[in-house]
């Protein structure tokens, strides 16, 4: 174009030209498409796992520890459901008619109850270096798909907003884990040590029966989370450190409970490996999912960009030059599930007359109040 040419022939180049820009906008929206397509895809592929874990459905799952024994009672046993409602501490029945099934009012002492868990749980966990943290409990469909869950899949547990990119959290491993989305963090920062506050949402889909009956299995409930974003060569080490923190507040409430090492079809697709904590229930006359602790590796943050900078040390007579990022490894960890710690307690606490005895630890946080008695 820039030479001598013929009118006609400077035109064709246009008109060329013109081409190849329509050309390419077309090609450009394709590549779009074709990213998301094959993000989609990709996010269907699970992590690795772990060589020790063990291979097969739940029940190949198998037990790392055992801590303590069951309460030896001399009465008859009653469950949560029974003890909450001689206690008036909540209403199902209101709050079937207000939100539908599986939601809940706590009232008087169960309130102090739930307040008491949330403050004594985030104390313990910040004596141990965790940044406390309240998070949006609403986030885009995305960051719940780089995280690892299937917001728009048959049977989520996701609950999703009519007309919008947008999802309520079942957990605060979502927003946590997209705090440091698209960034490169400095190596000095790590290891990052979140404790997260949240409410959180659950469709429970296919959930019914009496094993779940009460507020074992709810679509709302209020949680503290542990977050870790790592190293790689020091995730395994903190995978330790998560379940010694979850078996320590456990063991400070007195509970029997056992870990476990969970069977590679129940890890999830973000889970390298898993460690699961069941604390016996009473009541149900069964064992109980309270807990669990999951290195991720760098299956979310391959998927949300977040890197860090290894820093190396200084070579004498070398030019310094800057290492390569690498991704961060993440690992979760629940430290205090509000309403299986409330049938925890009123279970294993529960006194011949009625009453519930309040644990040593949750006393301060509950105005001195040693003992929730029947209503005059």
């Amino acid at each position: 174009m820039k030479g001598k040419l013929e009118p006609s022939e400077r035109q064709t180049l246009i008109e060329q030209g013109k081409n190849l820009k329509e050309g390419l906008i077309a090609l450009e929206e394709d590549l779009v498409k074709l990213n998301d397509e094959l993000q989609r895809e990709a996010q269907c592929i699970p992590n690795m796992t772990h060589p020790d874990v063990p291979i097969g459905g739940e029940d190949c799952s198998t037990i790392r520890k055992m801590v303590g024994s069951p309460p030896n009672f001399s009465f008859p046993v009653k469950d949560h459901l029974q003890l909450g409602k001689e206690l008036d501490l909540f209403d199902f029945d209101a709050a079937a008619e207000v939100s539908g099934s599986k939601f809940y009012y706590l009232k008087n002492e169960a309130v102090l109850l739930e307040m008491a868990l949330l403050n004594w749980t985030l104390s313990e966990v910040m004596k141990r270096g965790f940044t406390p943290l309240t998070t949006p409990e609403i986030v885009r469909s995305s960051v719940v798909e780089k995280c690892g869950f299937q917001p728009r899949a048959n049977n989520t547990q996701v609950y999703s907003i009519d007309d919008s990119d947008q999802c309520l959290i079942g957990t605060a491993e979502i927003p946590v884990g997209g705090l440091h989305m698209d960034s490169i963090l400095a190596d000095s920062m790590l290891p990052l040590k979140y404790a997260a506050f949240s409410h959180c949402f659950r469709t429970e889909a296919g959930a019914a029966g009496t094993a779940t009956r009460g507020l074992y299995r709810v679509h709302q409930f209020s949680k503290v989370e542990m977050f870790i974003f790592c190293r790689p060569e020091e995730s395994e080490y903190y995978h330790q450190e998560l379940i010694k923190i979850e078996e320590d507040i456990f063991s400070s409430l007195g509970l029997h409970f056992k870990t476990l090492d969970m069977a590679s079809e129940d890890l999830g697709a973000p889970a390298y490996r898993k460690f699961d904590v069941e604390a016996w229930m009473p009541g149900l006359e069964r064992f109980g999912e309270i807990s669990s602790a999951s290195n991720c590796t760098d299956y979310q943050s391959r998927r949300l960009g977040i890197r860090y900078r290894p820093s190396e040390a200084p070579v004498v007579g070398v030019k310094k030059s800057k290492a390569p990022p690498q991704f961060v490894h993440t690992l979760n960890a629940t430290a205090c599930a509000v309403p299986r710690m409330i049938i925890c307690l009123l279970e294993n606490y529960q006194q011949e007359d009625g009453s519930i005895l309040i644990p040593e630890p949750l006393r301060p946080f509950m105005g001195g109040l040693n003992i929730i008695t029947r209503k005059s």
